[in-house]
């Protein structure tokens, strides 16, 4: 959407100029200036942080401050607000900031500086809240565009209502083209996977009944009816109370999976140091350097006991089974105790002198170390095993 062609029909005196508005200085715009200020400063400091110039991968976007279920359903609502701010890559930043630089110093004009910035604030964060119950806990979103389509709304409903006041050729330019520029932004949504139509909608339907409670009539004739204001924000309360009572519980919370991913490294890190010390064990009962004694409290203190201990540790984390990590713990689980267990029957073989209770515990030994290398779970023996295991949406709507 952009200002009317120049040779745009002069309006008279009591039909306020929407071009000359649309035009305004920066700083008669103060709050769309910094907004766009402060959108492309967010995007610069993340570059270095590892946030790519054409996209951003999600676990970036999430340290940063995305909407994720997960993440803002245990406890860090503040991420309604910080997601406005942040972009998946310098097309959807550029899109963005080009929309509200056209709009928003017109509406910031027509509403003024604060109804403005409440009508921004507040579409952005009723957007964000529809996408956290409508997207569940598939996506992590992010952007500046339910805000901007809370502008639109809030444009064409003032457009709408002053449709006398202002000159018509005017009005059918911005209104039919911010209305094409909505329709065809929303079509794309429903074609196009990556888009989050539902933080569109959540933004347009606030920034239209905000734009009824807080607009100001552009002429004394034509003022606004109290009971439409109240009336459009008692429906704005209602419609935000009905969604902010219904956001469904998360399949998972994001503090325990962390928790658990954080627990895993330090198990396959345990582990690197136990197979030391086991194959330590294992030379000095070749050479015959240790009596069988000796050999079984090594393995009770340096093996048997540490797995008895990861075990334990692994068990207290309490993590939903949808959890990204859930698998990997809970083969974990079962690897510590079966390495624990033959290591612990071992030690009491070789106190016993019992040959062949000897080569049960090393059959199952081996046997959990086959286990480990053939499963789909962290691979205990691999180089890579210290890394946390993945797990992280993939679904990234870009707004």
């Amino acid at each position: 959407m952009t200002a009317p062609p120049m040779n745009t029909p002069s309006s008279d005196a009591a039909n306020p100029s929407l071009t000359a508005l649309m035009r305004s200085s920066p700083r008669q715009t103060p709050v769309t200036v910094a907004l766009i200020v402060a959108n492309c400063a967010v995007f610069a400091l993340m570059l270095p942080f590892g946030a790519g110039l054409w996209h951003a991968p999600n676990g970036v976007q999430l340290a940063w401050g995305a909407n994720f279920g997960p993440a803002t359903k245990d406890g860090e609502w503040w991420r309604l607000g910080s997601a406005m701010f942040l972009h998946f890559g310098i097309v959807h930043l550029a899109m963005n900031m080009w929309a509200l630089w056209d709009a928003g110093r017109l509406v910031e004009r027509l509403y003024g500086t604060w109804r403005f910035a409440l009508i921004y604030a507040a579409s952005g964060l009723v957007g964000n809240l529809v996408s956290l119950v409508v997207q569940g806990d598939r996506a992590v979103s992010g952007g500046a565009s339910g805000a901007i389509f809370g502008v639109i709304g809030a444009l064409l409903i003032c457009l709408a209502r002053e449709r006398r006041s202002v000159d018509r050729f005017e009005f059918r330019w911005l209104f039919w083209g911010g209305s094409a520029f909505a329709a065809a932004s929303l079509g794309l949504g429903f074609l196009v996977t990556g888009i989050d139509n539902a933080a569109h909608l959540g933004g347009l339907a606030t920034g239209t009944l905000l734009g009824i409670a807080l607009g100001r009539a552009l002429t004394r004739e034509r003022p606004i009816a109290p009971a439409s204001r109240a009336l459009a924000g008692a429906a704005f309360a209602l419609a935000t109370a009905l969604f902010a009572f219904n956001i469904p519980a998360p399949r998972y919370r994001l503090g325990e999976e962390m928790q658990a991913r954080s627990a895993i490294r330090r198990f396959l890190a345990d582990e690197h140091r136990i197979n030391d010390r086991w194959q330590s064990i294992v030379d000095a009962g070749r050479s015959g350097s240790a009596s069988f004694e000796d050999l079984a409290g090594h393995i009770d203190a340096d093996v048997s006991r540490e797995y008895q201990d990861s075990f334990e540790q692994l068990s207290s984390i309490a993590l939903s089974p949808e959890a990204p990590s859930a698998a990997d713990l809970e083969f974990l689980r079962k690897y510590a105790l079966l390495r624990g267990d033959a290591a612990h029957a071992l030690a009491d073989a070789l106190r016993a002198n019992d040959p062949d209770g000897i080569r049960r515990a090393l059959e199952a030994m081996r046997q959990a170390q086959a286990v480990a290398k053939g499963a789909s779970a962290p691979s205990i023996d691999a180089a890579s095993a210290a890394a946390a295991p993945s797990g992280a949406p993939t679904s990234a709507p870009a707004r």
